[in-house]
């Protein structure tokens, strides 16, 4: 068991009630912080754990129990595997302009007041957002004008194209093809452009592309 792995259960059962992570530590009567990303580290970059007490009350908070719970630490996907049936309104900007300040709080959870709005099929996670895709950096797999479902609540394995944000600021759209303990490796989907390896810590969040407009 990871510490990953934990901290994605705990994010999947956020999204699962429509509350980002420190919504759903406000529900528990946590420090709205609890859960934040900048806590599941110590300042020495070692990964922690979250308190078996915040556990417990984020059980009562949500009536999950340990079954449920370990059925998301395990990998249970949060969202269905094929294409979403309905139609929703989810929030969207452009790809261009996710890197900069203020449209996602620290979990990589959308923000703020600047996002418009995308009729796309609707999904079981109420965090979903869509990115609009500009210029040929996502070629073949995505082209200009396509707009892509992105889930903070999926839960993301190797082989899955992902969104991701680098502590500097970078948001890119890649294929997570290695993840280990201390590296995180991104494959380009346009072989134009360069593959990317990161330290774990150098990666602030990373949410599974669950459907794409083409």
């Amino acid at each position: 068991m990871r510490h990953e792995d934990i901290w994605r259960a705990i994010d999947t059962l956020a999204a699962e009630h429509g509350l980002s992570p420190s919504g759903l530590a406000r529900r528990a009567g946590l420090d709205p912080t609890s859960f934040n990303i900048s806590k599941r580290r110590s300042a020495e970059g070692k990964s922690r754990w979250p308190s078996t007490e915040s556990l417990a009350k984020v059980f009562l908070a949500t009536g999950a129990g340990m079954e449920d719970f370990t059925a998301l630490v395990m990998g249970a996907r949060a969202m269905p595997e094929a294409r979403p049936k309905g139609r929703n309104r989810i929030p969207l900007i452009g790809m261009a302009q996710a890197g900069a300040e203020g449209f996602f709080d620290d979990g990589g959870y959308p923000a703020g007041a600047g996002w418009d709005e995308v009729e796309l099929p609707s999904t079981a996670d109420a965090n979903a957002y869509a990115l609009s895709i500009a210029g040929d950096s996502m070629e073949p797999v995505y082209r200009a004008g396509d707009s892509i479902i992105v889930s903070p609540a999926a839960p993301v394995r190797v082989g899955d194209r992902v969104v991701a944000r680098a502590m500097d600021g970078a948001v890119m759209a890649k294929l997570l093809s290695r993840r280990t303990a201390s590296r995180i490796e991104l494959t380009s989907l346009n072989p134009a452009y360069p593959d990317l390896r990161f330290a774990v810590q150098e990666i602030m969040w990373m949410h599974r592309i669950v459907w794409a407009s083409q």
